[in-house]
């Protein structure tokens, strides 16, 4: 957090206060506003009401009309006054001459204010002005007697009660407006604790920090990853992904749709139905084959949706190929330096017996077989990785004592997708090491192994002189983990026909007990 800046919590307890109390004081302004209005007219109805029945009264209209003495008229209105607690109320004949008021001594004197003059043409009507008692609301209503007016009555409430009954009410206002802040106050509070909680107590610039990273972090990785909410929306994709769904021929607008429309392989639904993770998955789409993880996204114990990462498993292979024709060389020169040890033993032991003219041929014949081994499979395979992959196979064979040939009636070229090596070397390794093995308890030890290219179709086949199997044996040993050499075997040929299938090609088995096995493999092959 930058010094001299709000923490987040702080700014929005000060922004809803500051909310409430604006809020508030407005609705304070109109209301007491209001309120004020209400009670002037209320007072004023009140002054009003007193007047007309002031005036409607018989003693006043006999009083004023000389047919009662007018003394009863100031009696009668100071009785009026104290029932109905207003200032002052004051009869008046034509002239404006005063026939009561509360101070005896103002009877008989001409009414004071100045706004008498409507109410003695007839016009009932309500002012404010300054008498003998100060500042007071006034209600005039004329007297009528047998249709003439032979008076005026004035009704007085002082400004002071009219401001009390304000302050009254305005008082209420006040409390309420009191606990309205104090409420926003607690509010406030509570809000911005829970706002913190959510956002894990990080402030707005860390949150910006953090999303700013995650951006960064997921446009450089190269798998691509896709997210989803539990209605199984898509709400994050990156880069590499999009890349990916380009190749496959996909919207590039992915955020917001359904994954299972979106993407009609995906399994993300089952992940957040089941919450299991799956991993290391074969994915396709339109032809483009992904290696997918996917994993749950779990709050509070809740599934809330999934992520998935993958990559295009064309990079998979191709790096896995490297990597195997590193291992294949590596292997193939510890198996040459093992070799090459025992040609220099026996090289030594020739040149202590000094049997020079014998050494010479032995290394004559020893340099011409290792390079003609070598010319004939990287002549015959033309791909590296698979030729160096069946030079090691041969210096294993050696190690092993079993006697391995190749052949082919004519180069076998390039293949044209270069994931097809992958399946091959699994291919081929595995018949070529299940064949040797075969043979090992065997007086005549021989493996062969033919390739041969023809219309489009590579055909291998890898024969043995091995015991063999009966025909119940070939039926179980492509079964997965089914193996007559003991336990924890039996996944060799099961991989075998796992990368036939994933070339759509096929396979044939011909075996006899105590005569061998042959495995003839027929694969569609563009060179």
């Amino acid at each position: 957090m930058h010094r001299g800046k709000l923490s987040l919590q702080n700014s929005i307890i000060f922004f809803v206060l500051a909310v409430v109390f604006i809020s508030l004081l407005i609705t304070e302004i109109l209301i007491s506003q209001l309120v004020a209005d209400t009670v002037e007219n209320s007072q004023s109805e009140k002054a009003t009401n007193v007047a007309r029945m002031v005036a409607l009264s018989p003693l006043v209209m006999e009083g004023l009309s000389g047919e009662r003495d007018e003394s009863d008229i100031q009696t009668f209105a100071n009785d009026i006054k104290a029932a109905t607690n207003v200032e002052f109320v004051v009869v008046m004949d034509m002239d404006g001459i005063r026939k009561s008021h509360p101070d005896s001594s103002k009877v008989g004197k001409h009414f004071r204010g100045g706004d008498e003059g409507p109410v003695l043409q007839g016009k009932e009507h309500v002012s404010i002005s300054k008498g003998t008692l100060g500042h007071s609301l006034r209600s005039f209503t004329p007297v009528i007697d047998n249709g003439k007016q032979v008076g005026a009555v004035a009704v007085g409430i002082t400004l002071k009660d009219v401001e009390k009954a304000v302050d009254k009410s305005r008082k209420g206002i006040l409390i309420g407006i009191g606990l309205g802040l104090l409420i926003g106050v607690i509010g406030a509070v509570v809000l911005a604790r829970y706002i913190k909680k959510i956002l894990l107590g990080l402030e707005p610039i860390q949150i910006a920090r953090l999303v700013e990273e995650r951006s960064a972090m997921l446009n450089s990785v190269r798998e691509g990853i896709i997210a989803t909410d539990q209605d199984s929306r898509i709400t994050l994709v990156n880069k590499s992904a999009l890349s990916i769904f380009k190749k496959a021929g996909l919207d590039d607008q992915p955020i917001g749709k359904d994954v299972n429309i979106y993407m009609s392989t995906s399994r993300m639904t089952d992940v957040i139905r089941t919450g299991e993770a799956e991993l290391d998955q074969e994915q396709e789409i339109n032809g483009v084959i992904l290696l997918v993880n996917r994993v749950p996204i779990v709050l509070n114990k809740k599934t809330v949706g999934a992520i998935s990462t993958f990559r295009d498993k064309t990079e998979v292979r191709q790096l896995a190929g490297q990597l195997t024709g590193v291992q294949l060389y590596a292997d193939a020169l510890r198996a040459q330096a093992h070799e090459f040890m025992n040609k220099l033993h026996v090289i030594l032991g020739m040149v202590h017996m000094k049997n020079y003219d014998q050494l010479s041929q032995y290394i004559s014949e020893t340099v011409n077989h290792r390079s003609n081994e070598i010319n004939l499979v990287s002549q015959m395979m033309q791909e590296p990785v698979l030729a160096g992959f069946l030079i090691g196979k041969l210096s294993y064979a050696r190690e092993a004592g079993v006697e391995l040939h190749f052949s082919s009636e004519r180069p076998i070229p390039k293949p044209q997708n270069y994931e097809m090596v992958h399946e091959l070397i699994t291919i081929v390794g595995n018949l070529i090491d299940n064949a040797i093995d075969a043979v090992m308890d065997c007086p005549i030890k021989k493996v062969e192994a033919i390739f041969e290219y023809a219309d489009d179709i590579l055909t291998i086949e890898v024969s043995d002189t091995g015991t063999g199997m009966t025909e119940e044996e070939q039926n179980k040993v492509l079964q997965k983990g089914y193996s007559t050499k003991g336990q924890n075997r039996g996944f060799g040929l099961h991989l075998v026909i796992q990368s036939i299938n994933k070339l759509e090609g096929e396979f044939i088995i011909s075996s006899k007990p105590g005569q061998g096995t042959e495995f003839v493999v027929y694969i569609p092959y563009n060179s």
